[in-house]
């Protein structure tokens, strides 16, 4: 299967560089963002979820309808909805968008987040819920007769829905860092999704969840999703001056508790994050400002890492390189979006998607690589990573 772009759907024109602080849903921008990821060449773009922001389901069927190749991911928490109910909104939705529906798990890495719409539930149970949740969603979506289910989080009887997947099934997509993540996600995902690492950090995360699906007895292994927040420019120069631009936004914005990912309102009143996920990237950025060719961190300590926040900066065919790297350590999607979002998404459709793109094809074609785009050998930072 050929490597695949992700991005993220924007429902206005906020975001993290212009500091607009509208809430309401911009139909015109929602249509035009939509188009432009779709005319861009992205395959999937994530709908988030978030306790405080719009029902995910019904921004992906309104996707759905201003296009017709991109697939929206449903970014699912299992304490907002039962699996019954889910199953037959997920196949509603790949029913309407003609089989383009995929959901992306997130057990909850902030007991505070959980707790604003009512799950208290520690951090190990989540996943064990998360476990069964999904066995249900494909008992459900796979069942021609009623069935019932009693297990620790779910229990209910005679249950049947006619509302079936276009294609039999929806594919799933778990995420994490956590021990518990890998074990889940390697058993039951379809898709694995991590954030933007080092190299040698990546492919040892890549390692554990195939491990943990040999572990499971599965014959294959789930597909690997990264993400980036990418900064580019003409030149690697102007790059780089961009990029410190957007950190002396992000940091201003982040003092003055101005930002969405202002570290001190997204902590649970500790001295960090409580996921596995945000507490990597902070270690990593701890570390040095620059990994391998193009990962940068300090964007990813200016937000406490309450998300996705490693950028990869540099010219178009800089950054198209740095993924090329992930690409051949084994990551079959590459999730793109930036801090400036519609006009990051229109560089990244007009000038890092296709240059990708035509390398792989050249690779393919002629079994040459940097014919496209140049990949000098990297220095490895440990061992882990090869020259």
């Amino acid at each position: 299967m050929p490597v695949e772009f992700i991005s993220a759907i924007n429902v206005n024109n906020s975001n993290e560089v212009n500091g607009s602080a509208d809430r309401a849903i911009d139909v015109a921008f929602l249509r035009r963002y939509a188009r432009v990821l779709e005319d861009g060449g992205f395959d999937y773009t994530l709908v988030p979820y978030s306790s405080s922001f719009h029902d995910p389901f019904t921004v992906a069927a309104a996707l759905t309808q201003f296009t017709e190749r991109i697939k929206p991911i449903i970014a699912l928490r299992p304490n907002t909805i039962y699996p019954t109910v889910a199953a037959k909104s997920l196949a509603t939705l790949d029913q309407l968008s003609n089989g383009r529906a995929v959901v992306h798990f997130i057990a909850g890495g902030s007991d505070k987040e959980q707790a604003r719409e009512g799950d208290r539930l520690a951090k190990a149970e989540r996943y064990a819920r998360e476990e069964e949740y999904i066995r249900i969603l494909r008992q459900v979506w796979s069942s021609s007769t009623p069935f019932d289910h009693s297990g620790t989080y779910y229990s209910f009887e005679d249950f049947i829905s006619y509302v079936k997947p276009v294609n039999g099934t929806i594919p799933i997509s778990v995420g994490g860092s956590s021990d518990e993540a890998y074990r889940v996600g390697g058993a039951l995902g379809d898709i694995f999704g991590l954030w933007g690492e080092p190299l040698a950090d990546t492919r040892q995360q890549i390692e554990r969840v195939r491990q943990e699906a040999r572990r499971a007895g599965r014959s294959d292994v789930p597909r690997t999703w990264v993400t980036f927040r990418p900064i580019v420019a003409p030149t690697d120069d102007l790059a780089w001056e961009k990029a410190h631009h957007v950190l002396d936004i992000l940091r201003d914005r982040t003092s003055r508790g101005q930002s969405l990912w202002a570290p001190k309102k997204r902590w649970d009143g500790g001295d960090g994050p409580a996921n596995v996920g945000s507490q990597r990237l902070l270690e990593i950025a701890a570390r040095k400002d620059v990994h391998d060719r193009a990962l940068w961190t300090p964007t990813a300590s200016a937000t406490g890492a309450m998300g996705a926040s490693t950028a990869l900066v540099g010219s178009y065919e800089t950054v198209a390189a740095a993924i090329l790297d992930y690409v051949d350590l084994g990551a079959d999607l590459i999730s793109i979006r930036g801090y400036d979002n519609l006009n990051d998404a229109i560089d990244y459709g007009r000038y890092i998607i296709p240059l990708v793109r035509q390398e792989l094809a050249h690779r393919a074609q002629t079994g040459k690589r940097g014919q496209v785009v140049e990949q000098p050998p990297l220095v490895p930072e440990n061992d882990l990573v090869a020259s």
